[in-house]
């Protein structure tokens, strides 16, 4: 007995709602971890959607876009937080607004 299929609309749906968090994590928070998460909460949003439309074309390129996708996001995350924990280590806040106070 199979499962009933989900439509492509609820996927592209749960991915647009994802997407819609992530950019307001990114635009109202001012810790730095957190706008990271945000970023990544909005590719991995984009990544839903690609897996879903490859899914209802019956394409494999849309599944290797998404092996990119991750593969972009996880060198991002090495770097962004190698400098978020540089800067903590130097300012002692990783506060985005304190931050742009700085002169140094």
């Amino acid at each position: 007995m199979e499962a009933p299929a989900v439509a492509t609309e609820l996927y592209v749906l749960l991915s647009a709602v994802l997407f819609i968090l992530g950019a307001l994590g990114v635009l109202l928070r001012r810790n730095a971890i957190l706008v990271f998460m945000s970023v990544e909460l909005m590719l991995n949003a984009a990544n839903l959607a690609l897996v879903a439309f490859a899914r209802q074309w019956g394409n494999g390129g849309g599944h290797l876009m998404v092996f990119f996708v991750m593969t972009v996001a996880a060198a991002e995350v090495a770097v962004g937080l190698a400098l978020i924990v540089a800067i903590y280590r130097t300012k002692k806040s990783i506060d985005i607004d304190l931050l742009h106070r700085f002169k140094d």
